[in-house]
């Protein structure tokens, strides 16, 4: 973990209190803490640093990082990471979503943030755009992975075909993509650990029918974000399920309740109608949707359409 980004962090087992974390350093690199921890005098959470990775989820101990889930097995792994840089592959399949996206943030002064940055594509697309880009996911394996691609510049994949068998491939990164103004750690997007007004470019993509609180992630990229001058990108399909939220806290696709109806007018709703919405309010500046690919193997693929808008302040 880079050293730069010690001053922004906080405990976010502390929130809504902003409590600064001690670190521990055990083995460091140039500016890169590799071995250590980050410890809050508040309440005495532990946060490791180990092999370079920050795991600062609290609601999981670093002990139950391995825990499986459908996002930490290699099939998993390696579907993400075709949906992210298939069109680096030059496959005929992958979609331009990450571009598209980019397309639609304005280069910016500032930090930016990726939450739910899976194995990091739209992080390195921030730090083209801005001074530093931190990507947050819960999944150790993707910010694994999007670490060992942003210091070797490439990552070997092996895509399954049919069945067992699998094609080895391998994403070089292309030579102007910059790699030492970012960083990646482990944590919830729903309980950020950073400061309030530390973000002028935020992303959140693919993510929010993913959260059990959903609104408590608005809320907490609204937080950190800068109260002014500050741009905000969200895209989400709205694939609300009961597995992952209870119905009450969808903020659409339901009959009854306060975001009963379409997600993608009760998320503008939020950023800059609703009297219960953010504040200070984003300003709609274009909204739409972008097709986005998922690959299983060569012949199945999950077309998604998530719908974006991009809002700024």
């Amino acid at each position: 973990m880079k050293k730069r980004i010690l001053k922004m962090l906080i405990c976010p087992a502390c929130l809504p209190e902003e409590q600064d974390l001690n670190p521990h350093i055990k083995a460091e690199k140039e500016n890169d803490i590799v071995e250590g921890g980050l410890s809050c005098p508040r309440c005495g959470r532990e946060y490791p640093i180990q092999n370079g990775i920050a795991f600062l989820d609290p609601n999981a101990s670093h002990k139950t990082q391995n825990t499986p889930s459908k996002y930490e097995n290699a099939p998993v792994l390696s579907s993400y990471l075709w949906s992210h840089y298939g069109d680096l592959l030059k496959d005929e399949n992958a979609t331009a979503a990450y571009r598209d996206w980019n397309n639609l943030m304005r280069p910016s002064p500032g930090i930016a943030l990726d939450a739910g940055s899976a194995v990091g594509r739209f992080t390195f697309e921030l730090s083209r755009k801005s001074d530093f880009a931190i990507g947050i996911d819960n999944s150790h394996s993707f910010i694994r992975t999007a670490r060992e691609l942003m210091l070797k510049r490439e990552k070997e994949i092996q895509l399954q075909q049919e069945g067992l068998v699998t094609r080895k491939t391998k994403v070089i990164l292309p030579e102007q993509w910059r790699n030492g103004n970012m960083e990646f750690l482990v944590a919830d997007a729903q309980a950020l650990p950073f400061r309030s007004g530390s973000f002028s470019s935020l992303a959140s993509l693919n993510l929010v029918d993913k959260m059990p609180k959903p609104l408590k992630h608005l809320q907490e990229m609204n937080r950190v974000a800068k109260p002014k001058e500050a741009q905000f990108l969200f895209s989400d399909p709205f694939s609300w399920s009961k597995e992952v939220a209870e119905e009450q806290d969808w903020l659409g696709g339901t009959h009854n309740g306060p975001y009963s109806g379409n997600g993608m007018e009760n998320v503008m709703g939020i950023l800059n109608g609703r009297e219960d919405g953010l504040r200070p309010k984003w300003h709609i500046q274009k909204h739409g949707h972008v097709w986005w690919k998922i690959r299983t193997h060569q012949n199945h693929f999950e077309l998604i359409r998530s719908c974006f808008v991009k809002a700024n302040r």
